[in-house]
């Protein structure tokens, strides 16, 4: 597509960069469907995919095509609207490689539940969120449906009721992040932890992946019967015998 969007392959990594700095990379829908498109080919040439945003910010959010017609006044027709990003979460989560999120400057709305569907979400430690809809009288269950079993129920509703904006290291400990690194070393710190992934075999990365996906929505029994044979299957595999 358009420039708003950059996919670069590097080897075996996948590199995917909202490219619209000076909008602090609002997603459009054409970047939506573009996004979702790559997520949903990344597999067939790379191990994992490295999510970043150009500029001073990671994701503001969405942001309509302004070609695009006025929104629908009918409920039923509006719905469809909505399917570009819900498409999104739904890329995010069924891709079955790892999905890496690099996150510095703002992640707000749509951001910040990219930054949280992302298998591992490193945060510079100027980084900041918010869950802004409620200033704009738009009830915000778009973004909550991505965050619902990532951040437990009080974090969730602290942040779509305030609409303030937190820290780095208050997302890490609601959920939103998975480390938190300094600015100067972001960059340093991804490629180290890609450098890991790298050496791990694929059936492992994929299976931890396809495991925590499905078991979450599984009672107890379910998902010990479920480990017991993802384990069997992953480990029994030629790949995971050798060496790396």
């Amino acid at each position: 597509m358009t420039q708003q969007l950059l996919v670069r392959q590097e080897g075996a990594v996948l590199h995917i960069t909202l490219n619209r700095p000076e909008q602090g990379n609002g997603v459009s829908d054409e970047m939506a469907d573009a996004f979702v498109a790559a997520l949903d080919r990344a597999a067939e040439t790379s191990e994992f995919v490295v999510l970043r945003g150009a500029g001073d910010d990671f994701c503001t959010g969405r942001a309509r095509d302004p070609n695009a017609p006025k929104p629908s006044g009918e409920a039923y027709v509006r719905r469809a609207e909505y399917e570009p990003i819900f498409n999104c979460y739904d890329a995010i989560r069924r891709c079955p490689i790892p999905v890496i999120g690099v996150i510095h400057g703002r992640a707000m709305g749509f951001g910040a539940a990219v930054a949280a569907l992302c298998d591992v979400s490193f945060a510079s430690d100027a980084a900041r969120f918010n869950i802004p809809e409620l200033q704009h009288n738009v009830m915000p269950t778009m973004v909550m449906s991505a965050l619902c079993d990532r951040m437990n129920r009080n974090a969730v509703l602290w942040m779509t009721y305030s609409t303030d904006f937190i820290d780095a290291q208050r997302a890490m400990a609601y959920g939103l992040v998975s480390t938190v690194v300094p600015a100067a070393r972001l960059d340093e710190e991804v490629a180290a932890f890609c450098e890991k992934l790298s050496k791990a075999p694929r059936p492992a990365l994929r299976g931890l992946k396809e495991y925590m996906r499905v078991a979450p929505g599984m009672d107890a029994r379910g998902a010990t019967d479920y480990a017991r044979s993802l384990h069997a299957m992953v480990n029994t595999a030629s790949e995971m015998k050798k060496p790396h």
